[in-house]
């Protein structure tokens, strides 16, 4: 067997023996969602008894963001807090619904939407992903208001 013929059996084993690393890629909704949680603050009193359900579930940030807001019939905009003093209610955009119900029986739900936004985000904190349930400090017209994070 010559040398030339050896080198090139020899260079053809190596360049198999190399290792070969996955690619990973990261929607860019990622890095928003990290950047907005970055600059908004995060009130730990606002929340109690956070579970994490299922981290793994995907909920969508929009549909999160929209479910949010659509609690009480809409509290987005200038609406500042839950109208109706409804007992119960829910607000479901796509792949996110939020459940809320009042922690004492026969109250009502009257939450600021500055309270449940503060609710949300210190309950994100905990469980940044996934479905989530806890209960938010006061928002009811007597006691707390619990609430779940869950994909309909």
């Amino acid at each position: 067997m010559h040398y030339s013929t050896l080198f090139l059996l020899t260079s053809a084993t190596f360049s198999l023996a190399s290792p070969v690393w996955p690619r990973y890629t990261v929607d860019n909704e990622h890095f928003e969602v990290l950047a907005l949680r970055a600059t908004t603050q995060v009130n730990p009193a606002a929340v109690n008894d956070v579970t994490c359900i299922d981290p793994k579930l995907n909920i969508v940030f929009h549909d999160q963001n929209v479910a949010e807001l659509g609690i009480c019939g809409g509290i987005a905009g200038s609406v500042t807090k839950c109208s109706g003093a409804p007992e119960s209610t829910v607000g479901q955009s796509g792949s996110a619904k939020f459940t809320l119900t009042t922690a004492t029986k026969g109250a009502t739900i009257n939450i600021t939407k500055g309270r449940w936004e503060q609710c949300v985000r210190a309950a994100r904190a905990i469980c940044p992903t996934g479905s989530m349930s806890g209960t938010c400090s006061g928002g009811a017209s007597s006691g707390d208001v619990d609430f779940t994070l869950e994909s309909p």
